[in-house]
């Protein structure tokens, strides 16, 4: 029985046709490491970019948005009637609100003296405005005016806020021109829009910049009962306001912010080519390396022929050095891009990480290039004709 068993046993030609040569082995595999790298990376750039214009969105504690029709993006918001917020109280699934005022201003670094711009944001520190549970607690130092919470994940750019805050020094700065405390600090996250975040009370708000007009606002949150359909309550309150004033569902609001930086500008087409390029840089590589395996071993394959072997078997080890190649390339590929991920992360404060869907998106790509290649180097086996070579 284990003779039958061994004499059935199917010889793995492809595996062996590929370790025959290791070195040749070994560029194909850093060729594909290098594409899927490449592609890691630009996704990893684009999602990041994406998920970074958000953090702020996503932390509202809101199921509806009210902006105003011109805002065009976080970095670019306008101002609309605070009013307009009171009216949507009227709707009975309403139960609460929160008026948020939203600019870039101009901060000074308390070690350095340079300016750089914050994203500053103004609300009533009794109003809930983030889901945090731990912000409720710390926004009650923004009662006095000229106090601010500080971002920590804010770019090193703004000068070393948090550590001195830690060590319990006093931190005071300047923003366009007036002076502030830092009264404690909060998380949040850097962004292309951002490189970093304060809140603070709209009384200081107000303060450091005089000439905004005090019934103006830039976001309001509306928070509906539990139960509520949150798209027939946005539609019903859009209805019975004037249009200075635009109302979206939480996700839609997060979709308003993706879509600005997905279509208005280069950045995600940039990366998606880049991502493109790295594709059509393993197709070569792996046409190449398998082109050549199949020339250097027509005569085999040949021989195979005469012997009786069908074309499609031997089409068959093509495919599974294609198979091969895509599964020993993408490791390493996928190693890295944790590596360089991280690296991102710690030397930008982006959100840049691995996810299932980007994992399985890359490896799709490096199989599809592999796979592609081995089907257009199978019309050089089509080639091998006993009695040409014989």
């Amino acid at each position: 029985m284990v003779w039958r068993a061994w004499r059935g046993r199917r010889i793995p030609l492809a595996w062996l046709l590929l370790t025959r040569q290791p070195a040749r082995l070994a560029v194909a595999l850093a060729g594909i490491a290098f594409a899927g790298i490449l592609m890691f990376m630009q996704f990893g750039f684009r999602d990041g970019l994406f998920d970074a214009s958000v953090v702020i969105h996503r932390r509202f504690d809101a199921d509806l948005v009210m902006i105003s029709p011109r805002s065009t993006s976080s970095v670019s918001m306008a101002g609309f009637p605070r009013r307009r917020l009171v009216q949507a109280m009227a709707d009975p699934d309403v139960i609460g609100t929160t008026p948020v005022n939203w600019n870039l201003l101009l901060w000074r670094n308390p070690d350095t003296r340079d300016t750089r711009s914050i994203l500053a944001l103004g609300f009533n520190p009794s109003d809930p405005l983030f889901r945090d549970s731990d912000l409720e607690e710390r926004s009650g130092v923004l009662t006095q005016l000229g106090r601010i919470l500080f971002d920590e994940r804010s770019r090193a750019e703004f000068g070393p806020v948090a550590e001195w805050f830690r060590d319990g020094r006093v931190v005071e700065s300047e923003i366009n021109g007036r002076r502030v405390r830092v009264a404690g600090l909060v998380s949040i996250g850097a962004s292309f829009g951002a490189d970093g975040n304060m809140l603070t009370s709209s009384e200081t708000f107000l303060d450091l910049l005089p000439d905004t007009p005090p019934g103006s606002i830039e976001v309001g949150l509306i928070r509906l009962r539990a139960g509520a359909d949150a798209e027939a309550v946005a539609r019903r309150i859009q209805a019975e306001l004037p249009p200075d004033a635009r109302v979206l569902t939480r996700q839609g609001f997060i979709d308003f912010e993706m879509d600005y930086w997905r279509s208005s500008t280069a950045i995600g087409f940039i990366f998606t080519l880049g991502a493109a390029m790295g594709f059509v840089v393993g197709c070569v590589i792996v046409y190449q390396i398998l082109y050549s395996d199949v020339s250097d071993h027509l005569a085999e394959y040949a021989t195979l022929m005469a012997m009786g072997y069908r074309l499609r078997s031997l089409l068959g080890v093509v495919a599974r050095e294609g198979l091969l190649l895509a599964v020993l390339g993408y490791l390493p590929a996928y190693a890295a891009g944790l590596g360089l991920y991280a690296l991102v992360r710690d030397a930008t404060n982006l959100p840049v990480g691995m996810d299932l869907d980007r994992a399985l998106l890359v490896f799709g790509l490096i199989l599809t290039m592999c796979m592609g290649s081995a089907f257009m180097a199978m019309r050089r086996l089509a080639d091998a004709d006993p009695a040409e070579i014989f």
